[in-house]
């Protein structure tokens, strides 16, 4: 069989791969009933939705044809490390400097990864997460999370 789309086939493998993980590693965790489900429940229909949408691409990616073959290219290594250090520091600030600063100092060093990077921009989108992400986890769940730095409180 041929591979007709080298991106569809490595996407599609690789969310099977993740899905099947995630559902696998669900396992270990109590599933409780639909009408009370427990903390596995959620991780497992995840990762099944996940490995059937991987099933879905990687078909896609075997029957249909699509110009030029879509070849995967190179590794873009400067925006994976940007946006991999950005996760680090934000792991490493979030407990020192709280939510309200770690998270815009994470969202506008990862748009620098990208290569339409503007100020204005990535303040607006630091500005609405932050807010959407204190009102999910710290107004919605009640999570324990810091708010400010270790000093301020």
């Amino acid at each position: 069989m041929k591979i007709k789309s080298e991106k569809d086939f490595w996407s599609g493998l690789m969310f099977i791969v993740v899905g099947i993980g995630f559902a696998w590693g669900a396992t270990n965790y109590s599933f409780g009933s639909s009408a009370r489900p427990g903390p596995g429940y959620f991780p497992f229909g995840l990762g099944i939705i996940m490995a059937v949408l991987g099933a879905l691409i990687l078909f896609k990616a075997l029957t249909i044809e699509t110009h030029g073959g879509d070849k995967v290219g190179a590794i873009a290594w400067r925006p994976m490390l940007i946006i991999v250090g950005s996760m680090v520091l934000f792991g490493l600030l979030l407990p020192r400097l709280g939510m309200f600063l770690a998270l815009p100092i994470l969202v506008v060093t990862s748009a620098l990864a990208g290569d339409e990077f503007h100020w204005g921009e990535a303040l607006i989108n630091a500005v609405v997460l932050t807010a959407f992400s204190w009102l999910t986890f710290i107004y919605g769940l009640s999570l324990t999370i810091p708010l400010w730095p270790w000093f301020m409180n």
